[in-house]
């Protein structure tokens, strides 16, 4: 029963990392990054389809990304599709490729990207924190209800701070690392 506990607090900090590896990669760093279109979507064929279903994705260099549909009659529907994305960066058709061409960002601008990846890193670290609150109010809750040992409970709460130092340093690793590509020029 305690490890299953331990297992299940760790899963569920775990699922906060990717969460934030996942909304790093969404991020704008001056780089053309797939990432960016995911939750495009495409009026096609009379039904809402994700971008990289209705055509093939590609980053030619470090600044452009190409689309090209498989079907060319929809090729100015996924330019609209761009354009409502409100990604910044204005889609350029010629009829059977759009591209998206990324220019390079500002200083301005990668200090406003920086602070929205503060943001998010915090974001993470508080879920993480919401986990071990969630996990010690659990074992607080069995030891009262004397399924644990007083000793259990003080062990297993240890290792659950240990656990959440380690996934709060995770992301600040993970947070550096986001901010020196950001401000890199």
């Amino acid at each position: 029963m305690l490890e299953a506990i331990k297992k299940d607090c760790k899963d569920k900090m775990e699922k906060a990392i990717v969460a934030l590896e996942h909304h790093f990669e969404t991020l704008r760093t001056g780089r053309a990054s797939l990432a960016i279109l995911e939750g495009v979507t495409v009026p096609a064929y009379g039904t809402q389809s994700p971008l990289n279903q209705v055509a093939s994705l590609s980053t030619p260099d470090a600044k452009t990304i190409a689309i090209q549909p498989w079907d060319k009659s929809i090729a100015g529907a996924v330019e609209k599709a761009l354009l409502a994305a409100n990604l910044g960066v204005t889609p350029t058709n010629d009829g059977t490729v759009v591209r998206l061409v990324f220019p390079p960002l500002t200083e301005e601008r990668r200090r406003e990207v920086v602070k929205v990846a503060h943001k998010m890193a915090e974001e993470a670290r508080v879920a993480v924190r919401n986990v071990r609150r969630h996990v010690n109010e659990e074992i607080k809750k069995r030891e009262k209800s004397h399924e644990i040992s007083e000793d259990d409970r003080d062990r297993l709460i240890k290792e659950i701070q240990k656990m959440t130092d380690d996934r709060i340093k995770r992301v600040d690793d993970m947070m550096a690392v986001k901010e020196k590509e950001i401000l890199e020029v």
